[in-house]
């Protein structure tokens, strides 16, 4: 039988391999070219950089303050990252199997093993104080994102005269 620890990690897994899925299918359908544009809107960022985003949340949350590594992040150079989207895609894997093995000791109950920065702490505290709520906020990040590379895909098409 599989502990309730384990389930949890299953459940969640299923809808970050969704997200993670649908966000790999839309930059695969855009192609590089209109994967790497950023739709006309102040702060707006291309579909490349919201997934390259993604893999870095699920790197410093599920590696640095789920699993306690220590993880050098520049958050700023995720959002403005381009590329050919193969690449990218290729890289989508790896980093799901990185967070899968982060979970190995995770203990939903328990507070974060490893540090968080300040304004992670002091802006997020009702779901930074257990392993559960840093989980949780993992698929947060991924779920809300997917929703914004599907909407960064249907603006730059539309902008590009590309028919939806």
């Amino acid at each position: 039988m599989t502990s309730g620890r384990a389930v949890l990690v299953e459940d969640v897994l299923i809808h970050v391999d969704r997200a993670l899925r649908g966000m790999c299918a839309t930059l695969t359908d855009l192609g590089d070219e209109l994967a790497n544009v950023r739709p006309a809107l102040p702060g707006a960022n291309s579909a490349y950089a919201i997934l390259t985003h993604c893999l870095g949340v699920m790197e410093f949350w599920g590696g640095q303050v789920l699993a306690g590594r220590e993880i050098v992040r520049d958050r700023a150079a995720e959002l403005v990252a381009s590329g050919p989207v193969a690449e990218l895609v290729a890289r989508v894997p790896a980093g799901r199997d990185r967070l899968l093995a982060d979970l190995v000791a995770y203990d939903g109950a328990a507070p974060p093993t490893g540090p968080l920065e300040d304004r992670d702490r002091d802006d997020l505290p009702e779901f930074t104080r257990t392993q559960g709520g840093v989980l949780m906020h993992i698929y947060e990040e991924l779920a809300q994102h997917r929703g914004h590379v599907d909407l960064t895909a249907d603006l730059v098409r539309h902008a590009s005269g590309v028919r939806l």
